[in-house]
């Protein structure tokens, strides 16, 4: 049975990105990288909100004999996955394997999820927040940064609450740490 998984990269305070929308302090060395490919590999289908797609979409063009092999990696297994876009402003999308949704309907990505044959991941803090505020979200992956970055875009909503169940923590040596939980229902 497929799962709706949300994972995020975050500060030590609980933010995807810091109150200018910057993400830099988040950036993945080799062996976080790795982890996040393998993850990722267990993953059939994407769902992004419009900025986050946009953030990822240049991971179709990554040239598949240049840079880090972690990257082209990376590059490889988001190329593999179908991807599903929700935006009210896109009139398109850019890159195979990708369709574009106008509203997010839980009911709906709850029956892609039912029907998958491989996890789905709901990627990006605002549409996360808004499979969790609907209580579809089976598991979530933090990445926490030893950074304390004083504001920006939450990890998790305001008010919703949420009974987790810690399957699995794993530490870096770049002092970042996984914690991998399951909703508890």
């Amino acid at each position: 049975m497929a799962r709706l998984v949300y994972a995020g990269i975050t500060s030590l305070d609980g933010y995807t990105v810091d109150a200018q929308g910057s993400f830099a302090w988040a950036e993945p060395d080799a062996e976080v990288h790795a982890f996040v490919n393998d993850l990722q590999r267990r993953l059939g289908t994407y769902l992004y909100g419009r900025r986050l797609y946009e953030t990822m979409r240049v991971w179709q063009t990554v040239p598949e004999d240049e840079g880090p092999e972690e990257m082209r990696d990376f590059g490889r297994v988001w190329r593999s996955g179908d991807k599903v876009v929700y935006s009210a402003t896109l009139s398109d999308v850019s890159t195979p394997r990708t369709r574009l949704e106008h509203d997010f309907d839980p009911a709906s990505v709850r029956a892609l999820v039912d029907e998958a044959d491989c996890d789905v991941s709901v990627g990006g803090a605002t549409l996360a927040a808004s499979a969790l505020r609907a209580g579809i979200v089976d598991e979530l992956h933090q990445f926490l940064h030893p950074v304390v970055v004083g504001g920006g875009t939450p990890y998790l909503p305001e008010g919703v609450r949420l009974g987790l169940e810690l399957l699995d923590e794993r530490r870096f040596e770049s002092g970042v740490v996984h914690l991998h939980h399951r909703v508890v229902r």
